[in-house]
């Protein structure tokens, strides 16, 4: 795999700082049923990482000095397949967080997680579900062969637990992103089309849709290196910066947990090697941290940071502007 940090760690993105932490993100770890084609985070079947029971309960110990801090953000990997995911789970809604789980809806086809779609429900856990296009071929072709059909599968069990619907309280949002080296399409179109397709073809009801920028790291990033274009989409990128979505990047009210509970600005950072740290711990860890004295701090930059201000923006929670492009589709 080619390394991207020496393409981005010389960056002229401009310096920002921490306003407060709303949001804890724990990354459960890197083991996963799938092995997609724009994975950050390189997951797959064959990683091992994974946080202990003692690190989840110094994640619990985090939320219960730090009020400000209102949801916790469950990723991976396939969090899910962390046994202590549960068990945080419940934990978190005990003391009424908002929890956000980040599935990747084929994890409810897999043996021993027949339940879990039962469980998040019963939960109240709000789902974020990748599906990054409505077309079966551009599915399968960047997540696999067979991942559509299980999708949509699991999107079906989800509805009819009442995700997705009216005044059900259980959000059901979906995540796009782009098949190669573009920004994403307009999200509010895109999300027209998406209702459109899936409720007419299956039935299927979600709340909202996020388009998400492919970051040009990890599995993603080597592929434009070996394919020749990775200065190509860092231009496409640093010409759709605009200023105006630096007010609403994630970083800025959120904070991003390793498996082995060392503190990020944001998953992306994790995956750079860029720890939040100080001249006592150069990797800051959880256990030695709350929110209250991580807001105020300036947040570690480099080029990959032009994903998440172009065009119209993009975050965890989708993007953050109007788009200045016409209308797209998830098949472009």
């Amino acid at each position: 795999m080619h390394p991207t940090f020496p393409l981005l760690a010389v960056t002229d993105f401009p310096k920002i700082r921490r306003v407060t932490i709303e949001t804890l993100q724990v990354n459960l770890g890197y083991r996963c049923n799938q092995s997609c084609l724009h994975c950050h985070v390189n997951a797959g079947p064959n990683r091992t990482e994974e946080m202990s029971a003692e690190t989840v309960d110094a994640v619990i110990a985090f939320l219960d000095a730090s009020p400000m801090v209102t949801t916790l953000d469950l990723t991976g990997g396939a969090p899910e397949m962390n046994a202590n995911f549960r068990p945080l789970v419940r934990a978190a809604r005990e003391r009424r967080l908002r929890v956000i789980d980040r599935c990747n809806l084929t994890i409810l086809d897999e043996p021993g997680h027949e339940d879990l779609a039962g469980f998040l429900a019963a939960h109240g856990v709000e789902v974020v579900a990748s599906l990054p296009c409505y077309l079966e071929d551009n599915v399968d072709k960047q997540r696999g062969k067979g991942v559509f059909g299980a999708s949509i599968r699991g999107l079906q069990q989800f509805n009819a637990l009442g995700y997705g619907a009216e005044d059900s309280g259980l959000v059901l949002n979906l995540v796009y992103n782009p098949q190669g080296p573009m920004l994403p399409p307009p999200e509010a179109s895109l999300e027209s089309a998406y209702r459109e397709h899936l409720g007419e073809a299956f039935g299927i009801r979600f709340n909202r849709l996020f388009t998400i920028a492919n970051m040009p790291i990890k599995r993603f990033g080597s592929t434009l290196v070996s394919k020749g274009q990775f200065a190509g989409y860092m231009k496409t990128l640093r010409d759709a910066h605009r200023v105006v979505n630096l007010a609403g990047v994630m970083c800025r009210s959120l904070v991003n947990v390793d498996w082995q509970g060392y503190l990020y600005d944001c998953d992306f950072n994790q995956q750079l090697e860029m720890p939040i740290g100080d001249a006592r711990h150069p990797r800051l860890h959880i256990r030695d941290a709350t929110a209250a004295a991580l807001a105020g701090a300036a947040i570690r930059v480099a080029d990959h940071c032009y994903a998440c201000t172009a065009g119209q923006g993009s975050s965890c929670g989708g993007a953050l502007g109007d788009a200045r492009t016409e209308v797209g589709s998830c098949a472009a």
